[in-house]
């Protein structure tokens, strides 16, 4: 399989891990902005990022994600858990979509932060971090006794969060440490030590 995306972590970060943890080869292609106009004459549907499997190319993160999660045994067997992790990966697509608007916007960096900070972060995240503190106090993972790719999801997004705004983990302590925890997974930890360097 072969993942076509642009040289960042963004939309296509979550599929990466889920391969990582579940031992599936894939190739990460990666590609610049300046060479996006020539590459999206070769992807049907022209939007990234897309999986080529086979003869077939797969398109949308979250269906990518969930397809190589079944693949990897990282979907829960039990049809209304495997709901609510779909359910959690929407809302934090939700989550980051907000942030990307910012992030791919001709504004000043200092007021992408600004934004982030004052605009974003309280009224767009920390509404969701709470309802996670609730659910993961006295919990292991989030919908069952086994890591899923719902676990990977949040370890995703709140480690660069956490990254970029560590304070608001003040009064989301199970959050916090389910979020170590799960970046520091054996095959995670390598590829957060190994994985391109990049902006987003």
């Amino acid at each position: 399989m072969k993942l076509s995306y642009f040289n960042v972590r963004g939309r296509a970060e979550i599929i990466r891990w889920i391969c990582k943890q579940a031992d599936i080869p894939l190739t990460d292609e990666r590609f610049e902005s300046a060479e996006w106009a020539e590459k999206k004459k070769t992807i049907s549907g022209g939007k990234v990022p897309v999986l080529f499997v086979k003869e077939y190319t797969l398109p949308q993160s979250l269906a990518i994600a969930r397809f190589v999660a079944k693949k990897g045994g990282l979907v829960p067997e039990n049809d209304l858990e495997a709901a609510f992790v779909d359910a959690l990966a929407d809302t934090l697509y939700e989550v980051m979509t907000e942030f990307y608007k910012t992030a791919m916007s001709e504004k000043s960096d200092e007021d992408k932060q600004k934004i982030w900070k004052e605009e974003w972060l309280p009224k767009t995240v920390v509404p969701v971090m709470d309802k996670l503190e609730k659910r993961l106090k006295g919990r292991e993972w989030y919908v069952s006794d086994k890591l899923t790719w719902g676990d990977l999801a949040m370890g995703v997004v709140f480690g660069d969060v956490k990254e970029l705004h560590a304070d608001a983990f003040k009064n989301h302590p199970a959050l916090a440490a389910h979020t170590d925890k799960v970046r520091a997974l054996p095959k995670i930890k390598s590829w957060l030590e190994t994985r391109p360097v990049t902006k987003l």
